[in-house]
């Protein structure tokens, strides 16, 4: 499997993502929204970061379930019930990305929601991976 980021220099340098990915292998994984749910089907953690935190970590665990890495995610769209508070901790969001998934960005984006399925849910994270 091979993922090929291109961020053309005609367009505002990504900060946190990767403005195309291209991506060739022989199986796609697609990943289902993960919020902060615990294993006992309950929203852990109060602010945005931890709850990003326990989401990206639950959709890691399900890549990983299915055979992938981090590396081979090659999108990911983030639902907000607040994108200015997404916004205002995007540098610590940033560093949460790092630590559990490492610098190679997925094409992505950041989608308002009126509301997720859990009501204390803030965020939600989904997306697809290529894979051998």
């Amino acid at each position: 499997m091979t993922l090929h980021r291109h961020n053309p220099a005609g367009l505002s340098p990504p900060t946190g993502f990767s403005h195309a990915v291209v991506a060739t292998g022989s199986r796609v994984v697609f990943l289902a929204g993960q919020t902060a749910l615990d294993a006992d089907g309950k929203v852990v953690g109060e602010t945005l970061p931890e709850q990003f935190r326990t989401a990206l970590t639950n959709l890691l665990a399900a890549l990983h379930a299915a055979g992938g890495m981090p590396g081979d995610l090659a999108r990911v769209t983030v639902y907000a019930t607040d994108v200015a508070e997404y916004r205002a901790h995007a540098h610590e969001l940033g560093r949460i990305w790092h630590q559990l998934a490492g610098r190679d960005y997925p094409a992505m984006a950041v989608i308002g929601a009126v509301r997720l399925w859990d009501e204390q849910a803030l965020v939600e994270l989904d997306g697809f991976a290529v894979l051998d």
